[in-house]
């Protein structure tokens, strides 16, 4: 079971994300905050595997309360769960400690399975931002490609599963489309960054088109 706290200042997104979890039997929602300091002082009472933070919040906000969450519950898993699509956020939080950001406007699929990567101690970046950060490589040639296998150490099934995953495409989507199973493609998905050293969306997204998988 995965322990949950969801910390946003608006109740309706906090209500409304419960909501969404609620049929995802394998999570269970322990707090639900409206800042930074209510987060820390529910923390002191109440185990937690992962907390779902937003970073604008009154009193004190994720940004500030991460680096106090972080020393005093290092256990604790954070997933930003933000509007701000910026990539100095992104490197901020995750810099200060954060497991992984995923945006918002996000579908319940990518939440769960980020929910499920970050609290097994995996870092995780959603699909849009990774997007955003290939094109960034794309325009600086020069960066290097993760130090991993070739692209034909992959099974055929895994080189499929990552075009997929390269044209944006959830679990769910790459499952259906493959008539398999959402679990089949999680793990696919994580042989696929165990063989190429990718450790998001985005180098996996780098290194499809490094190898000519985009094509």
């Amino acid at each position: 079971m995965i322990r949950l706290i969801l910390a946003d200042d608006h109740a309706i997104i906090r209500d409304g994300i419960k909501a969404l979890l609620a049929d995802v039997p394998d999570f269970d929602v322990v707090g639900l905050v409206g800042n930074g300091q209510e987060l820390l002082e529910r923390l002191a009472d109440t185990p937690a595997d992962v907390v779902l933070m937003d970073l604008n919040m009154p009193v004190m906000s994720g940004f500030d309360a991460l680096p106090v969450l972080r020393e005093r519950f290092p256990e604790v898993r954070v997933l930003v769960l933000s509007m701000l699509d910026h990539e100095k956020y992104v490197h901020q939080v995750l810099e200060a400690g954060a497991m992984g950001y995923v945006l918002k406007n996000a579908g319940k699929d990518e939440i769960v399975y980020a929910i499920r990567t970050v609290a097994a101690g995996r870092p995780f970046l959603c699909t849009e931002l990774g997007i955003g950060v290939l094109h960034k490589l794309v325009q600086n040639p020069s960066s290097s490609a993760p130090a991993g296998k070739k692209a034909t150490d992959l099974s055929n099934r895994e080189t499929e599963v990552l075009r997929l995953i390269a044209e944006g495409m959830t679990n769910a989507e790459i499952a259906d489309k493959l008539f398999t199973s959402k679990r089949t493609i999680e793990t696919h998905r994580q042989n696929i960054i165990e063989k190429t050293n990718a450790k998001n969306t985005a180098a996996l997204i780098k290194y499809a088109m490094e190898n000519g998988l985009l094509a």
